[in-house]
């Protein structure tokens, strides 16, 4: 008997896992209400805020690098970080401890008004859960992207987004990353409508 071709079982796991996230009743609503979060924080001043460890730290990046830099068309930057200094990792960890990384910088550079995108696939990092608490105490709304139930951070989040089905990080973080780019895309369409016209 032939094994089943791995290239092609990926393939249809992804999209298995893809079909599950959009089936499942909580998934579109809680991505609507991220846009909308995102939506006001930036029609009211505030910038988008953004962590995670390994894999969901480049997500974070990239959600970052998408405001400050161009999506679909050209427009003007708008106001967003990823903690993902290595400099400022490595001296907070050295002087505070790993759990203390993103928070120590939401401290030094979130406000009220601003937005957090907390990411984490299994929903239990510690130096995230950090800097939810202390995004939540300076009035900060916070969105979680998770993954394997939710973990902690589903329950103390305002946003919980949380991928179904997978149980393996990298199937889940392909689902963050459509999120992301779908968020991103629906504020554009809110704040830069020209750039959708025609």
């Amino acid at each position: 008997m032939t094994p089943p071709d791995p290239v092609a079982a990926s393939f249809e796991e992804a999209a298995r896992t893809l079909e599950a996230f959009r089936q499942s009743p909580d998934g579109l609503p809680a991505v609507q209400r991220f846009v909308e979060a995102a939506a006001e924080a930036f029609g009211r001043g505030g910038k988008m805020l953004a962590c995670g460890n390994g894999g969901s730290m480049c997500d974070a990046m990239h959600f970052v690098e998408e405001w400050t830099g161009r999506f679909r068309g050209d427009r003007a930057a708008l106001p967003a970080v990823a903690f993902s200094d290595p400099s400022q990792l490595s001296c907070i960890a050295n002087d505070f401890g790993y759990d203390e990384v993103f928070a120590r910088q939401v401290e030094a550079v979130g406000r009220e008004g601003d937005l957090l995108l907390a990411i984490s696939t299994s929903g239990n990092s510690p130096n995230v859960l950090r800097a939810v608490e202390v995004a939540r105490e300076r009035g900060i709304v916070t969105v979680g992207l998770l993954g394997k139930g939710g973990g902690k951070l589903r329950e103390r989040v305002d946003v919980p987004i949380v991928v179904p089905l997978a149980t393996t990080s990298d199937r889940i973080q392909e689902v963050h990353i459509k999120v992301i780019h779908i968020a991103i895309e629906a504020v554009e369409r809110r704040v830069f409508p020209e750039n959708y016209a025609g």
